[in-house]
């Protein structure tokens, strides 16, 4: 007979499994529909307590307005700028240096590795004000330009360049390619660019891909270094420039900026949705060996 304590035991693991994803996705998915629920709303039904979840009468002008108060065009390029060039930036840099440390030898290979672990230690705001002072001066003094690189897309870019992390987790997945596979390349003569390119980012595609979508909203939401790095309004991207939706006073309208914060995650929403099977392959795929 079957040991019915064992299967009352795993419908119970099951049971409480559903019950804390239910509490899980409760905790994330409702901040979210009271922001989309605001964004509807005029002040009065946001103020209203008990809290009114749905609308009465959708407030559709406040995305309108949310639009035009500030140059929401602008933000959405510059954010897109940002994104693309800086995440292209870090998907070349993180596959070469994976690529070396996963399948090259060269002295000091493991102290330099040692090196990319300790950097993933290091905040990101410790490095600003030598960032800033760079660009600000020693890229001007060093290249003999009339202006320093502050409010630029190369200071908004460059900086992140480098990848800690990239490195480290494209590696753990290059290394779990099958050995066979690189040891025929190379008995055909296949050179490391070749093998890089035709061999081992078509098997690593899902790590490298759920890197790139890391990346990407790292870039979109990134809100310090190009606060600190901008000084027009023409170079802030979304991150920054949704803050001008706020009244200095204190008289916020709340509905206009709901609405515009819905523009700012809209697009990563759009990213996750289709891009979620490859980041949950990515993650497994490089979380299981060293």
């Amino acid at each position: 007979m079957p040991d019915i304590s064992a299967h009352q035991r795993q419908i119970g693991g099951k049971f409480f499994g559903y019950l804390a994803m239910l509490l899980v996705i409760l905790i994330i998915g409702l901040p979210l529909f009271w922001m989309l629920s605001g964004s509807l709303k005029d002040l009065k039904e946001i103020y209203t307590f008990p809290p009114q979840w749905i609308p009465h009468s959708p407030k559709w002008s406040n995305y309108e307005e949310a639009w035009t108060s500030v140059p929401f065009a602008r933000f959405y390029l510059n954010s897109v700028i940002i994104t693309v060039f800086g995440a292209g930036a870090q998907l070349v840099c993180g596959i070469l240096c994976a690529y070396a440390f996963a399948f090259l030898r060269f002295p000091g290979k493991n102290w330099l590795f040692l090196g990319v672990l300790a950097a993933l230690m290091v905040p990101p705001e410790v490095v600003i004000l030598p960032n800033f002072l760079f660009f600000g001066n020693t890229v001007r003094d060093w290249f003999g330009l009339e202006k320093n690189w502050v409010n630029t897309y190369q200071a908004l870019i460059l900086p992140g360049a480098a990848t800690a992390f990239g490195t480290f987790l494209m590696r753990q997945g290059f290394m779990q390619l099958p050995k066979d596979v690189l040891d025929a390349a190379k008995v055909d003569g296949a050179g490391h660019l070749r093998t890089m390119f035709t061999i081992v980012l078509p098997m690593a595609k899902p790590i490298v891909i759920t890197f790139a979508m890391i990346s990407m909203v790292n870039k979109w939401n990134d809100y310090l270094w190009p606060l600190i790095i901008t000084r027009t309004t023409e170079m802030r991207p979304i991150t920054v420039g949704v803050r001008l939706l706020f009244d200095a006073e204190g008289n916020n309208n709340w509905g206009v900026i709901m609405a515009g914060t819905t523009f700012v995650i809209l697009p990563l929403l759009i990213i996750y949705l289709f891009g979620q099977r490859y980041i949950i392959a990515g993650l497994t795929a490089g979380a299981t060996k060293g």
